[in-house]
């Protein structure tokens, strides 16, 4: 059995997963609270609170699992990207863990992590297929083979997930932005605003979303208080629209230019309910295979990080001693 470990961001993870990777026993997920008064992560806020709450979600996603540490075969970690003090927690403990058991350490991508939480959606699900990651941190295509990943197009400037983020803020809505954008559009009407679509027409597979926020800078200057008022929920209907549009075109556009039969939607943004209607719509009249995890394994979880680890190349007992999140 994999005991996975994942910190990279605000959450706290622990899962166990079969070795196969495709099943996870247990999967247990403490999402930090701390941050919503500073309206986005504070990096050394977030590293103390891993440090607080690592044994307890450990010991947890064992006792869900109905294992103990003698069950356990190896240690997942993530170790890349993310921010370098959480790595670090989440590092270390795996590594503590590991030696104390004389188990191999499985270093993981927490790119690839998101990828292979389809897996435990879809566990028939295999390579080849055209994979698009949208988080707050990430946005990215990728060609996924027997290989491995190979990088199509990515955002030029803020990811999807940080451009939700920032126009919540902009419009007065809560941390984090996205959840709060799609509860306030569901009241509102799309048509009622017309906001740009990032590289739109480029004939490339690259994003780009800093356009869109200035658009709604710009909305937002002309209205009045009360105006603001009164269209605030269609602002957040039109604006979470050109966001998913600009996804989807481009997630579609590399799936015909690859020639892929199965599309894979991955990362937090993944769980926003009117990207997942309009890629079912498109994708279903296209007759392409749409795998998008379940909403909990879309966010930063440690089951994708144990689907992974199979993928990954482990470090035997003891040699990984030396090593870091940043060497690993």
């Amino acid at each position: 059995m994999i005991l996975a470990i994942e910190t990279s961001c605000d959450d706290t993870c622990a899962a166990v997963v079969e070795p196969d990777g495709r099943r996870a026993l247990s999967n247990v997920v403490h999402t930090q609270t701390e941050h919503a008064r500073y309206g986005g992560v504070v990096p050394e806020v977030a590293s103390r609170a891993h440090l607080e709450r690592m044994d307890g979600v450990i010991e947890k996603a064992l006792a869900d699992a109905g294992l103990g540490l003698d069950d356990v075969t190896g240690v997942a970690v993530t170790v890349r990207p993310g921010l370098i003090g959480a790595l670090l927690v989440g590092v270390s403990a795996a590594k503590g863990l590991a030696y104390a058991r004389g188990l191999p350490l499985i270093p993981v991508d927490h790119l690839e992590g998101h990828v292979a939480a389809a897996y435990l959606t879809e566990p028939d699900l295999e390579p080849p297929f055209v994979a698009l990651i949208a988080s707050g941190g990430h946005t990215a295509l990728y060609a996924v083979d027997a290989a491995g990943m190979s990088l199509l197009g990515e955002t030029l400037d803020d990811a999807a997930g940080e451009a939700l983020d920032k126009g919540a803020r902009m419009l007065g809505l809560g941390f984090p932005g996205g959840p709060e954008i799609s509860k306030t559009a569901e009241r509102g009407d799309a048509t009622r605003h017309d906001f740009p679509v990032g590289l739109k027409n480029r004939d490339n597979l690259d994003f780009s979303f800093s356009g869109l926020k200035t658009s709604l800078l710009y909305k937002l200057k002309a209205l009045d208080e009360e105006g603001v008022r009164r269209e605030l929920p269609h602002l957040a209907a039109a604006y979470e629209l050109a966001v998913v549009e600009a996804l989807s075109r481009k997630l579609l556009r590399a799936a015909e230019a690859h020639r892929a039969s199965t599309v894979v939607v991955a990362g937090g943004v993944a769980a926003n309910r009117l990207l997942r209607r309009t890629l079912e719509e498109e994708c279903g009249l296209r007759g392409l295979r749409l795998v998008i995890p379940s909403p909990e394994l879309c966010t930063d979880n440690a089951a994708m990080i144990g689907a992974a680890a199979p993928l990954s190349e482990a470090v035997p007992f003891p040699d990984y001693l030396g090593l870091n999140a940043r060497s690993v």
